[in-house]
């Protein structure tokens, strides 16, 4: 990561990795899930209905990708909003 002018060390990119939390096995669902910005169960089930569909071969993909993604360097914290914020119910930015 770069050090942005405003004194941020966050990536002025969006990075897929995967989490130090959330994780069922090695947490790669649950990175894809949060870089797309939706619910990693949804992820998990799309990629077992994969699995099913391909004969088992999808299952080939998790450890490739469990090998290729970085892990996170901290857990991300959870983020709290206002129920009474306009703005809640959208994603995060």
């Amino acid at each position: 990561m770069t050090q942005l002018p405003h004194g941020s060390s966050e990536a002025p990119y969006k990075q897929l990795r995967r989490p130090l939390d959330d994780r069922l096995a090695a947490g790669v669902c649950s990175g894809v899930g949060r870089y797309f910005e939706i619910d990693p169960v949804l992820v998990r089930v799309a990629f077992a209905l994969l699995a099913v569909i391909t004969a088992g071969l999808a299952l080939v993909a998790y450890p490739i990708m469990w090998f290729l993604m970085p892990e996170e360097t901290t857990p991300t914290p959870p983020v709290w909003r206002d129920p009474s914020d306009p703005t809640w119910g959208r994603p995060v930015s």
